[in-house]
């Protein structure tokens, strides 16, 4: 259970530009309730969502110039700015 003090926690890397690193093994929860799960020791999550293989980074992100949040196009389900 996520509240559970005795769980062990997972270690997450941010990385700029990229994906987020995440010591696995792993379940994910996608917006439509669907639960992807990774057995290895350590998964890229997509924050892009360019990834054909989405939650999974396939260094989509590379291919493209990036925008800034400016210039990015709205994706379903992202939260409005608040500035």
């Amino acid at each position: 259970m996520p509240n559970d003090p005795d769980a062990e926690a997972r270690r997450v890397f941010l990385e700029r530009g990229g994906p987020v690193l995440v010591e696995g093994p792993v379940e994910v929860v996608l917006d439509d309730g669907t639960v992807v799960r990774s057995d290895r020791f350590a998964v890229a999550l997509c924050t892009c969502r360019r990834s054909r293989t989405y939650p999974w980074c396939d260094t989509s992100h590379r291919r493209r110039e990036q925008r800034g949040p400016e210039e990015r196009a709205p994706v379903e389900g992202d939260r409005p700015d608040r500035r």
